[in-house]
């Protein structure tokens, strides 16, 4: 029997990507960011999400080196990864969907250490759909680990 993992589908520009749902907590509506001075672009600040504070990270600052325009659709999928827990600020959380695992194709150039936190690419029905590593993610950018002290630090 083929295996499948269950990801939560997000689109920056015409691209697709996902994030398994066995690191998703909840996505929620964007609340008020308050902002960490002297962190990277893409560290939004803080927010508190069910009475716990987590980071916020732009996923499109971090993949495409450009700040999300927020609007209405704008989500913020909370992600744990290990011990860390942090929301992945995306346009808009499209849809959840199966990925078989015949359909999820491991790409050589994923193998470089700045795009470790690709996980492979799902080809579903003609749709290529990037998947992300959440804990590798997490671990691979600079100004995550600053964050980490400094939310272990206020717990």
């Amino acid at each position: 029997m083929n295996e499948t993992t269950k990801a939560v589908v997000f689109q920056i520009e015409n691209e697709e990507y996902a994030l398994p749902i066995e690191n998703v907590i909840s996505i929620e509506k964007l609340e008020e960011v308050t902002p960490i001075p002297h962190l990277p672009s893409y560290v939004k600040g803080i927010v508190e999400v069910r009475d716990e504070l987590i980071p916020v990270l732009d996923l499109e600052d971090i993949l495409y080196h450009r700040a999300l325009s927020l609007n209405d659709s704008s989500r913020l999928i909370v992600l744990q990864a290990g011990e860390f827990s942090y929301g992945a600020l995306v346009g808009e959380a499209k849809e959840i969907i199966d990925i078989p695992s015949d359909n999820l194709k491991q790409v050589s150039f994923l193998a470089s250490p700045k795009t470790a936190y690709l996980a492979g690419i799902a080809n579903l029905n003609h749709r290529l759909i990037t998947v992300l590593n959440p804990a590798l993610l997490a671990d691979s950018i600079e100004g995550v680990n600053q964050v980490k002290e400094y939310m272990q630090s206020r717990q």
